[in-house]
């Protein structure tokens, strides 16, 4: 068995429910007439930010006309197929018309991010982005424009797809493999910590595989800057399956949440399902604050160990809670993995994808690759500059030809 794949649920939408459905927890009233509204919700987050994530106003205007704009625009790039979809926009495979590079270029569109107020956030996914490029396990940003209608974020194009659709074809992994994958993500899930990121939202959509079989992570929208140590923060936000207890109970909560999520991605590469997953979204909320862990058998002793050391609903109990990434280094279930090597990439992945050239879509779901692509992507459209600081050149893209230019 494997979960079903849901629609978003927009973010306007969750104003309100969150309070009632924690009201509900408390007076533990889980009417069945309830449970229809939560299998609809595939992805949950708070309409307004709480004050924890109220970093100064930031105005969103035209800027200085000194800013510099890229000479790399959208009408550099072929824009060949869908490869993943998202609330604000798509995000595509395409390539550079000058050197042949193939990019996954993700293409937001202002006005959506404007009419539901998510600025903020967009841009903190950008500024993670800058700050990540020297991670082997975190898609790196090379280009990002804008033109009068939308934002572009030139990524890279990890050919392998997603965790999840290896997932849904496989069932499940076997240990190697998932100990794998396992280190991988906490090597990064580790960095982001020591940048003061929590990542809030790891699930295997968001996990993918590079040409060569090793974790890319991307998606950073829901990421939170500023968090160092044990500082915590409380914002509802997640995705249902990975959610932690304390962020479902609107407790503040810390970077031990995505030692939850990665427990949960590890029970469900083991297992086949996330931890406490019920089709019924409401009684699987229900499940995720009360109902014991479970482990069948099938696995490891230290597997299911490191399982129950993750999913400890006590935080400050929760594998990672002092140490962070060494914790999890110093379980037996890692025992086999030189930290040194894995992130050297010297470690010869589980999984190399078959792959025919660098743009394949054999690994990429064709529910996206089926999508229409629009035409008007590459059109030099009329430059915009809502999102003042957008603009970025990789120093590390010697292959094109780039400058920047006054505006």
């Amino acid at each position: 068995m494997v979960k079903k794949t849901k629609a978003p649920v927009t973010y306007a939408k969750m104003k309100g429910v969150v309070s009632y459905f924690t009201a509900l927890i408390k007076d533990k009233k889980f009417g069945s007439s309830h449970s229809m509204y939560y299998r609809q919700m595939d992805f949950l987050r708070s309409e307004s930010l709480s004050e924890d994530d109220g970093a100064a106003a930031v105005c969103f205007s035209d800027p200085p006309t000194e800013e510099p704009q890229s000479r790399v625009s959208a009408a550099d790039f072929d824009y060949l197929k869908v490869i993943g979809t998202g609330s604000f926009g798509k995000v595509f495979l395409a390539k550079h018309r000058e050197n042949g590079t193939h990019y996954a270029v993700k293409v937001l569109q202002k006005h959506i991010i404007l009419s539901r107020k998510e600025e903020r956030h967009v841009m903190c996914e950008h500024r993670v982005l800058l700050k990540t490029l020297n991670h082997p396990f975190l898609v790196k940003l090379h280009f990002s424009f804008q033109t009068k209608d939308r934002l572009y974020l030139v990524l890279d194009y990890a050919c392998g797809g997603e965790l999840f659709y290896h997932l849904q074809r496989e069932l499940v992994f076997c240990e190697p493999r998932a100990r794998f994958y396992a280190a991988e993500m906490a090597s990064a899930l580790g960095y982001l910590h020591s940048l003061n990121i929590v990542y809030r939202d790891l699930k295997p959509e968001n996990i993918l595989l590079d040409s060569a079989g090793h974790v890319v992570l991307t998606d950073f929208g829901l990421c939170k800057e500023g968090v160092a140590g044990r500082d915590t923060t409380r914002t509802f936000c997640g995705t249902p399956e990975y959610l932690a207890p304390e962020v479902l109970q609107q407790k503040e909560y810390d970077r031990t949440v995505d030692w939850w999520g990665l427990g949960a991605v590890l029970h469900e590469m083991l297992y086949g399902l996330p931890p406490f997953y019920s089709a019924d979204r409401f009684e699987m909320l229900r499940n995720i604050i009360y109902q014991p862990l479970v482990l069948k058998p099938g696995v490891s002793s230290g597997a299911r160990d490191l399982l129950k050391r993750l999913l400890n609903r006590d935080r400050a109990k929760r594998l990672g809670a002092k140490r962070d990434l060494v914790e999890l280094q110093s379980h037996s279930f890692f025992s086999s993995i030189q930290w040194d090597e894995l992130v050297a990439k010297k470690i010869p992945p589980p999984f190399i994808p078959s792959l025919s050239s660098p743009g394949d879509l054999t690994n990429i779901d064709p529910r996206f690759t089926d999508l229409p692509v629009p035409q008007s992507l590459g059109a030099c459209e009329e430059y915009g500059a809502t999102f003042p600081g957008f603009t970025y050149i990789s120093e590390n893209t010697s292959s094109l030809s780039v400058q920047t230019r006054g505006h």
